[in-house]
């Protein structure tokens, strides 16, 4: 679909010859080197990014970067000089917390019936202008937003609602215009993230035709802070032969968890590759990078003990509206005859807002034994998480919260480091239960069949031709 589809066959067609020919006709010292910069370049984190234009122009067709090329932040800057240089400087920034090449090409391929990115290939081909750029290093979006701030005199707005219609843009000035999209949970359950998508898709829709209905002009960038899916490693070095079983790795804790300490031990473990929330359906709180890379959060009303343990963070104006916001994770110790052990569970989780609207949620399935730490793919409120935050009260029912790859533990931490994870996906998954009931089926065909072969009798008397004919009486 348009140059997405494109670039990203170009990109799988492409890399594997280059290092056929890479492995083939370098001598050694010289394919190290090349190898060594070549693994490099694919090691570095990047994610698609989209722009167009309502005003013709305004990229050059011939700037459409494919064959593999990382755009680094100082190329993305002079890509991005004609948005600043436009007469009618309007600009919209729609940031994803994940998006990867593949999502286009995967899910539009997957579910043919529910185009996931069905406004925003629409946009593209009837834009005057504009320009597709499928590797965008990771560093360069991470800091996108603070130097859109300083490239220009931006009157900066934050789009956290769902109802576009009573914005209000001021075309005498220059506007920036942030929309926080809503986050992609990966893991166990693709059709939530099919539905983030396409909800996302929506949004961008929305906005873009309101715009173009009042006969504004602007310029669009649509692009994430971290790719969604992981690449497949190629280590050119090491292993210069063909592996026969080639497997995806997941990519390593890019940051360590949060711990909790009294006196001199940890005591609490805590880590979440996304954590977010939604207030209201409309406010988006991504508080990943709050908690895990900078710990802006006040951890020192949390409390540990044999018994219970509380893991209290408090943040200050996470998002606009929103003065403080303190959650709280709750879980006990305590020995059940029926195991004949001490199990850790995490009973609740609250949420408190500007220290007056308290939410209350009740856990499911989410317990270890007292030595193991809990790990889950998916935690929060969608039905459709293993592991679900169940509304205990009205306040609880304006909230949305979204965790992937949940990893906790609050008693027993020994040496500093998580102790070995109780995950939340039993052994019994449903392929396993379907492989069972399957070969259980044609073990009893199987069964019925040797039963009927060994019924099978032979005659008692047989008919001899030089011997008189067999009499048998009507009465046998």
């Amino acid at each position: 679909m348009l140059g997405l589809s494109f670039a990203a066959g170009q990109l799988r067609t492409h890399l594997p010859g280059v290092m056929t020919q890479l492995c083939s006709a370098a001598p050694a010292p010289l394919l190290c080197i090349l190898a060594v910069l070549f693994r490099m370049s694919l090691s570095v984190d990047h994610v698609p990014m989209l722009l167009w234009s309502t005003r013709r122009s305004q990229w050059n067709p011939d700037t459409a970067l494919h064959e593999g090329h990382l755009v680094s932040a100082q190329e993305l800057t002079v890509l991005l000089e004609p948005v600043f240089t436009q007469n009618s400087r309007n600009l919209i920034l729609f940031l994803q917390d994940t998006l990867s090449i593949d999502d286009f090409t995967y899910l539009s391929e997957s579910y043919r019936k529910k185009n996931p990115f069905q406004n925003v290939q629409e946009i593209l081909q009837s834009s005057p202008s504009s320009l597709v750029l499928p590797a965008v290093d990771c560093e360069a979006t991470r800091y996108l937003l603070s130097f859109l701030q300083e490239s220009g005199d931006w009157k900066l707005t934050n789009i956290t609602h769902l109802d576009v219609s009573q914005l209000e843009v001021n075309t005498s000035k220059p506007n920036l215009l942030v929309v926080q999209l809503q986050p992609l949970v990966s893991g166990l359950n693709e059709i939530s993230a099919l539905e983030a998508i396409a909800e996302n898709d929506k949004i961008i829709g929305r906005l873009t035709m309101d715009l173009q209905e009042r006969g504004i002009h602007f310029s669009v960038i649509y692009t994430a802070v971290r790719p969604s899916r992981i690449s497949r490693r190629t280590d050119v070095v090491g292993e210069l032969r063909r592996q026969l079983m080639a497997t995806e790795e997941e990519d390593s804790l890019s940051y360590p968890p949060l711990n909790v300490t009294t006196g001199n031990d940890i005591c609490i473990l805590f880590y979440a590759s996304n954590f977010s929330l939604k207030a209201n359906s409309s406010v988006f709180i991504d508080l990943t990078n709050a908690t895990f890379v900078t710990q802006n959060v006040d951890i020192s009303s949390s409390e540990c003990s044999d018994i219970n343990t509380t893991l209290s963070l408090k943040y200050t104006k996470p998002v606009n509206g929103i003065s403080s916001l303190e959650i709280r994770f709750l879980m006990t110790n305590k020995f059940y005859g029926g195991s004949a052990r001490n199990w850790s569970t995490l009973d609740a989780v609250e949420i408190v807002q500007d220290g007056e609207k308290f939410a209350k949620f009740n856990v499911s399935v989410i317990s270890a034994p007292a030595e193991y730490s809990f790990h889950c793919q998916l935690v929060g409120t969608s039905n459709l998480y293993p592991a679900r935050l169940i509304p205990s009260n009205n306040e609880a029912k304006n909230w949305d919260v979204f965790i992937s790859r949940l990893q906790i533990q609050g008693f027993n931490v020994e040496n500093n480091q998580f102790s070995y994870a109780s995950d939340c996906t039993g052994f019994f998954t449903p392929g396993i239960w379907m492989g069972l009931v399957t070969s259980i089926v044609l073990l009893w065909i199987l069964a019925y069949g040797i039963h009927m072969i060994m019924q099978l009798t032979t005659n008692s008397r047989f008919d001899d031709p030089k011997s008189p004919a067999l009499s048998v009486p009507q009465t046998e």
